[in-house]
């Protein structure tokens, strides 16, 4: 299926990339054909170089670089929570260099956009607002346009969903299982008793969502 021209799309890895497409036109420009910009995610935060932050909001790099000089002098933000170094690889008169770059969290990268207040800028404070609130609603956020486009990681990021889900699963029949502990330990428990039948079928079929019969069947 085509996208419209001025659709958005945002393609996530399982844990160490995201990667937002800006539509085409963000900026008023025809030529503006809407760029992918990678940005690294690590411990819950995204974090990207003043390079990339140019790329994103379509700006100069030296403009990027007075909005983060502007941000610290006012004490809006503080540098030291704010940069963290990366080793990137990147090109440099045709040859691959390793090098530690200074990365700026999501804090800092929204501080700058708010002061480049253009369209690129809304549009991706608008994808950061719905990633916040789906992840605060259901805890957890799944990137569905990446498994049906077959993006970057996919297999693996598929793979660990179901994990997930049985690590939480685990957790779950844990906890029902110390509930039917405690239960055993009342002075009148009887293990062959209607109450108990019936207490002991309601817990397995929270920890399974299946009837007993559906358990054992092969």
């Amino acid at each position: 299926m085509s996208r419209k021209k001025n659709d958005i799309m945002i393609r996530s890895s399982a844990a160490e990339y995201l990667t937002f497409t800006a539509s085409a036109g963000d900026n008023g420009d025809e030529g503006d054909n809407g760029d992918s910009i990678e940005m690294r995610y690590e411990d819950e935060n995204i974090w990207l170089t003043q390079k990339m932050m140019a790329q994103l909001y379509n700006v100069d790099v030296r403009t990027v670089n007075e909005h983060i000089k502007k941000v610290f002098s006012d004490n809006e933000l503080e540098e030291e929570a704010t940069i963290r170094k990366f080793r990137i690889v990147q090109n440099e008169g045709g040859r691959q260099i390793s090098r530690e770059v200074n990365h700026y969290n999501l804090q800092m990268i929204i501080a700058v956009g708010f002061k480049v207040n253009n369209q690129r800028a809304v549009r991706f404070r608008k994808w950061v607002n719905q990633i916040v609130e789906t992840y605060t609603i259901k805890g957890r956020v799944m990137d569905s346009e990446r498994f049906i486009n077959e993006g970057p990681l996919t297999q693996k990021y598929f793979d660990e969903q179901p994990e997930k889900i049985r690590e939480i699963r685990m957790s779950e029949r844990l906890f029902y299982r110390k509930i039917t502990d405690i239960y055993s330990t009342s002075l009148d428990y009887d293990n062959k008793a209607q109450t108990t039948r019936e207490f002991v079928s309601c817990q397995r079929i929270s920890i399974s969502q299946k009837t007993a019969p559906v358990v054992i069947s092969p």
